[in-house]
């Protein structure tokens, strides 16, 4: 649930066109026909009439009574709208409206649940794995999982560098993580026999830790580069951390440094 000030409401009040009850240019239909196309949302449903029937009173009711990520979405999503529309030229639009609104949806999305982590555990007695798992956890306990980014990828070069490690398989450290990830879960595969929706699962965070690889050279802290949005990076994080959790389920007896 999103709480906001007055004048925080004010902020998407302005960017939305909603002073005089309406949103932007959306008729009753339009307005209905979006929420359903983009986010399968009945706006009219009566969870979103307690403030009253217009089209505003049904936005400002969606804010307050949504989560964090699915607010902020929606509030993009109308952004974009809003800038596609020739009824409100972007020559005419104040950017103090866009920067108003999108410092508030960065404070939304900011305003959720700080991300756990449970899953990133020294495994190796080392300095270095020492500093960077205090790093994450400043990070993360600060909610800026954008920054954590590059640090968990690090993190996990040497995770699954340790593993193949412990079991005698050569690998060679110019190898990407998702390399290392495939000799590891080809490893594992040998050690046990894993149900089938398992051995879908860690196959496919092959492909994942690949993808992983391109967004750390060019959306993270590794350069300078743009960062992710919060709630995309936070997205990226919980990925690889629930892929941490089960390599930690199965390896208790490697843990623990």
């Amino acid at each position: 649930m999103v709480s906001l000030k007055h004048s925080e409401m004010r902020v998407i009040d302005d960017a939305f066109d909603m002073n005089g009850g309406y949103v932007l240019d959306f008729s009753d239909r339009t307005m209905s026909e979006f929420f359903d196309d983009e986010f399968s949302i009945n706006i009219y449903d009566e969870i979103y009439r307690f403030n009253g029937s217009s089209k505003a009173k049904h936005l400002r009711a969606f804010v307050a009574t949504e989560d964090e990520y699915i607010v902020a979405r929606v509030l993009r999503r109308l952004w974009e709208y809003r800038e596609n529309s020739p009824r409100y030229p972007q020559e005419e639009t104040s950017p103090k409206v866009k920067e108003r609104l999108f410092a508030l949806i960065d404070k939304i999305e900011g305003s959720g649940a700080v991300p756990s982590t449970d899953a990133l555990e020294r495994f190796v007695k080392d300095e270095t794995l020492d500093e960077l798992i205090a790093a994450l956890n400043r990070d993360i306990g600060a909610n800026k999982p954008q920054a954590a980014l590059d640090r968990l990828h690090t993190y996990c070069m040497k995770k699954f560098g340790h593993l193949l490690d412990t079991r005698g398989v050569v690998w060679d450290r110019s190898e990407p993580l998702h390399s290392r990830i495939g000799r590891y879960v080809k490893a594992l595969e040998q050690e046990r026999e894993l149900r089938d929706v398992t051995k879908l699962i860690v196959k496919s965070a092959i492909g994942i830790f690949e993808k992983y690889n391109h967004v750390r050279n060019n959306r993270s802290l590794a350069h300078d580069n743009e960062l992710l949005h919060l709630a995309e990076a936070r997205f990226i994080y919980d990925a690889v951390t629930a892929f941490l959790r089960f390599v930690k389920s199965v390896e208790a007896n490697r843990f623990g440094a």
